[in-house]
């Protein structure tokens, strides 16, 4: 699915982009392919038995995963990493948060394997990044914006797109339109931490939001991370 000109929805079974098995709303989370003059730049990578569709789905566009150069990371969870360890064969660069990181090197429970009754293949990531670094990757300066509660990985990345401010989100921002957040059951869960996430996340200047899961928001993203955060108060206080 296209987003805009270069930019692209390639997996996520939520919306019928990817399909894992029946009944599996949850096991592919959004991945998405910004194009650079450059190569390609990949985020999330869903759960590894959907790579094929990912791959067929890139193919219509004209982009092939033989050009993608790095594929950043939102988190370690099955539906968002656990693909992860197939872009490494091919040579894919792999970029996450340190606490990420950790955990998917050793494809332990902060990975959710269990969740999907598969297991995590572990790899190792090649590059750490870290709450305000501003990465230049293919020509792209992309913002880090570390925000854990969900997970304690969970990072989010920001850059300027076709005259717009782009911000993969990964499951800071719930599947739902309005006043969704992540999931709640990780091992490393922190609701302290979400919400001092989703207050700082609130702050950002944003004109899309590419969630981990469900619909892209393309008009006042950040009413949607009020929404979110308004939610979490309540239900947690």
């Amino acid at each position: 699915m296209q987003i805009l000109r270069g930019l692209y929805q390639v997996g996520g079974d939520l919306n019928g982009i990817t399909f894992d098995k029946e009944g599996a709303k949850w096991n592919d989370g959004n991945s998405y392919v910004l194009e650079t003059p450059s190569g390609l730049l990949m985020f999330d990578c869903g759960c590894g038995d959907t790579m094929t569709q990912i791959v067929s789905n890139m193919s219509y566009w004209g982009l092939s995963m033989d050009h993608v150069k790095f594929c950043l990371l939102t988190h370690s969870h099955f539906d968002h990493a656990g693909g992860a360890h197939l872009l490494k064969k091919k040579g894919i660069k792999l970029l996450s948060s340190r606490e990420a990181a950790s955990g998917i090197a050793v494809g332990d429970e902060r990975c959710c394997g269990y969740l999907y009754h598969k297991t995590f293949v572990p790899t190792e990531i090649d590059e750490m990044v870290h709450d305000g670094q501003v990465l230049n990757l293919l020509g792209v300066e992309m913002q880090v914006i570390h925000l854990p509660g969900h997970s304690m990985g969970c990072t989010a990345y920001s850059f300027l797109h076709d005259q717009k401010r782009v911000i993969v989100s990964g499951d800071v921002i719930g599947t739902l339109l309005g006043g969704d957040f992540g999931w709640d059951g990780s091992i490393d869960f922190d609701k302290k931490c979400y919400i001092e996430s989703l207050k700082k996340f609130a702050k950002e200047t944003m004109d899309i939001m590419l969630p981990g899961h469900g619909l892209c928001q393309f008009h006042n993203p950040r009413y949607r991370v009020e929404e979110s955060l308004n939610a979490a108060l309540m239900q947690w206080r």
